[in-house]
């Protein structure tokens, strides 16, 4: 049974977060039937006191209906005690661990354009977050058992996997807006193709397959128009082109894309890639989107690089500073995410369907394993998610999905028991890789990376 809707306790674990924090005390502040107390807890426990004055300040507006006391906690247990609701997100090491995640790999011409999910760094990346993650499940298990756990950290499936293997019981699942960009590309393609300039995401109703980054739409209508035809339209008159949302350039902006690979992947497979290019593009054989930067460029999407991550970070905190200082004011918008939405839904106010990451067990998508997190949607209600059964993955996106499926059973493996061979195997079977180096070079580069990121890793790894 959950608590009253105006007196939620959520624990926001990473609440020392500069960007996404104030998009969700925004999105918070804006709505008028929550209200409660949000604790935050970080291991840089500066910058949770930071968003603390910055969350109050922003519940203090006249012009935020909804009301929420901000405070930090200084343990796990503390921010857990008597939470209905657990927030995750966090980042696993820092930009310099991110930066052996993206990089080293491209000594062997490997590259990557997130370097967070899939390929070397996807791996690599997981080694650190699944000890952190169990840690998290446990210490829910023993404070907030009853709670629901919403997570936004990456490799999401595998910090979902690990919640639930850690603690069978918990309710959790993982959220992404990758889905909710490719809804907004075809809402623009519907309104330059009919004319009609009053669509919306929300008129864009699909059925979502797939594991997160690498999701698929097996079917899409607008306002009772079905959309793949004029998809298939669309693509076959713009396909060099591509398409972006008016008023973006993808070479000014790393998150940006033309669309172009999602377009190749109609074509070649009769469904709709439901991700971002720079994500998609990282769990296909490296020879085909990944060659090396200039094929990212041809195909019109781009490679992050951590140069930009830090100076992107430096700017987040001379915000942070502004907004605890006063000097200026956070914005008070809705996100686009739908974290609230969901809270308020699972507080028992209204019904919602959307996409979220849960373990396959009532086989949502029939051809894929129980124990694999996948992406579908899902209808949420008073202290309830179901999933909705999405139907089979297609045979050829089922192909193409079968190597991550694994990787993931084996880097969860290696994550919890410190499993060099493990995580070699997922190495050596990852698409990006595959063929392209040889398995003494791709020991030596795992060999490398983990010991370029052994601070932030259990001890047993310091023996690589």
């Amino acid at each position: 049974m959950m608590h009253d809707p105006k007196h939620l306790r959520v624990a926001y674990i990473g609440g020392g977060s500069r960007g996404w924090a104030w998009k969700l005390m925004a999105d918070l502040a804006l709505e008028s039937e929550l209200s409660g107390v949000v604790s935050l807890y970080d291991i840089d426990k500066e910058a949770a006191r930071h968003n603390q004055i910055i969350g109050n300040r922003i519940s203090e507006r006249p012009d935020a209906p909804g009301k929420w006391r901000y405070q930090t906690a200084d343990t796990l247990g503390e921010a857990l005690y008597g939470a209905d609701f657990v927030i995750v997100s966090i980042l696993p090491g820092t930009f310099a661990e991110m930066a052996v995640d993206v990089h080293m790999p491209e000594r062997y011409g490997i590259y990557q354009s997130v370097g967070d999910t899939a390929g070397p760094g996807g791996i690599v990346r997981a080694l650190r977050t699944i000890p952190m993650y169990a840690e998290i499940g446990c210490a829910i298990r023993e404070h907030a058992p009853r709670a629901w756990v919403i997570s936004y950290t990456n490799p999401m499936t595998l910090c979902i996997e690990t919640l639930y293997r850690v603690f069978p019981e918990i309710k959790a699942f993982g959220c992404c807006h990758e889905v909710f960009g490719t809804r907004d590309v075809l809402a623009g393609i519907y309104a330059a193709v009919t004319g009609d300039r009053d669509v919306k995401r929300g008129d864009i109703e699909v059925n979502v397959v797939g594991i997160n980054h690498f999701t698929w739409f097996t079917a899409a209508s607008c306002k009772g128009t079905d959309l793949f035809p004029l998809y298939r339209d669309y693509i076959n008159a713009n396909y060099e082109e591509g398409y972006s949302q008016p008023g973006t350039d993808w070479t000014k902006c790393v998150f940006d894309s033309m669309n172009r690979v999602k377009f190749d992947l109609f074509l070649r497979y009769g469904n709709i890639a439901a991700a971002g290019d720079r994500h998609l593009a990282e769990f296909m054989p490296g020879d085909m989107y990944l060659r090396d930067p200039e094929t990212a460029s041809r195909w019109k999407f781009t490679l992050t690089p951590i140069s930009w991550r830090k100076e992107d970070l430096r700017e987040r905190l001379e915000m942070s500073e502004a907004l605890v200082s006063g000097t200026s004011a956070a914005a008070l918008e809705p996100s686009g995410e739908e974290g609230v939405m969901q809270i308020k839904a699972l507080s028992g106010l209204g019904r919602l369907v959307s996409n979220v990451n849960m373990p396959n067990k009532v086989l949502q998508i029939g051809n894929l394993p129980e124990d694999e997190v996948v992406e579908t949607n899902v209808v949420l209600e008073r202290d309830t998610v179901r999933p909705i059964q999405a139907g089979a993955l297609p045979d050829a996106v089922c192909e193409l999905t079968a190597p991550h499926v694994r990787s993931h059973a084996l880097t969860l493996r290696a994550g919890m028991r410190c499993d060099f061979g493990a995580a070699l195997e997922a190495l050596m079977g990852d698409p990006l890789v595959r063929g392209r180096i040889t398995e003494a070079e791709a020991e030596m580069l795992l060999r490398d990376m983990i010991r370029g990121t052994v601070s932030f890793l259990p001890g047993p790894w310091r023996t690589i």
